[in-house]
């Protein structure tokens, strides 16, 4: 489901809806009230002051008010177009909430966690068409992202940016090296994976001075069972120690910080950078753990 074509649709006809109340049915209303009002006072007039309704006052505001008022149907649309505007502006070019659904992400994002992400630090788009309309900067290594599957379109994805432009990646040996260099892990305590039900080793892992936490799995083979067909696949060779890879112009490689339970650019190849939605940054519910809320890395 397309929530961007269904939040612009109903922009559209709320916003035909209101547009038109302010410039026929609005106007027609005031009229009839005027109207209304007036035939009030000149019933008021003619049966004189000794015979008026002392509550003259409140039942001539009470007719006023009936006559302005919009009839249900325009009440339940363009009553709401303002609202429904601002939610549309809001999600299309500053923040849109996401949940996470799978445990793709932990230690750094768990199932449930209700997320907040920043729709135009890499430049802005335009809704449904996702032409990209200012510049911004361009993803870096260590960026939290949700962009949509390059295999189906309609689902996001969330992961992190390991691979820009003309980079070499290799994963072998559960060891990251880009451009040839070996990146920094140091070990944590054993974390308890909730969805495994076990423990998983920990490392906190620095990309370009930005530190992160992982999870490796001794039990699981290095090598990647699975890999599909995909644009560029020529640019990645796999061995009985997993995969290297060289990033292709205008593409990132990806993957989940819980490295052996993470259906990434490993397996399904490369994001193209049109599929960016935007930068994930802070966690704004997880209504089985409130610690979580909070920014992350």
């Amino acid at each position: 489901m397309n929530f961007a074509l269904i939040l612009f649709v109903l922009v559209v006809l709320t916003g035909i809806a209101w547009v038109a109340d302010k410039l026929v049915f609005l106007p027609q209303r005031r009229r009839a009230a005027e109207a209304a009002v007036e035939e009030f006072d000149r019933q008021q007039a003619r049966i004189g002051e000794r015979f008026a309704d002392e509550n003259a006052p409140q039942t001539r505001a009470r007719l006023r008010d009936e006559k302005l008022r919009q009839p249900w149907w325009l009440e339940y649309t363009a009553s709401f177009f303002p609202v429904i505007l601002v939610v549309f502006l809001v999600r299309s070019f500053v923040v849109e909430p996401f949940k996470i659904p799978s445990g793709s992400m932990v230690p750094t994002l768990v199932v449930g966690d209700f997320i907040l992400v920043n729709k135009f630090e890499y430049g802005l788009r335009l809704p449904i068409t996702d032409t990209k309309i200012t510049q911004g900067r361009t993803p870096q290594r260590g960026d939290v992202v949700v962009f949509r599957y390059p295999k189906d379109e309609s689902v996001d994805y969330i992961k992190r940016v390991v691979g820009l432009p003309g980079d070499v990646v290799a994963y072998e040996n559960k060891r990251l090296t880009i451009n040839g260099k070996s990146i920094a892990e140091t070990p944590l305590p054993d974390y308890f994976d909730e969805e495994r039900i076990g423990y998983a080793k920990q490392f906190e892992e620095s990309l370009d001075g930005r530190k992160h936490g992982i999870l490796n799995n001794p039990a699981v083979p290095p090598f990647v069972i699975g890999a599909e067909d995909y644009p560029y696949r020529d640019n990645c060779s796999y061995n009985s120690a997993g995969v290297v890879c060289k990033v292709p112009p205008g593409h990132y490689f990806m993957m989940g910080d819980n490295r052996d339970n993470s259906a990434d650019s490993r397996y399904w190849g490369f994001v193209p950078d049109r599929n960016i939605v935007g930068r994930a940054f802070f966690v704004w519910m997880n209504f089985s753990n409130l610690k979580r809320i909070g920014s992350f890395n």
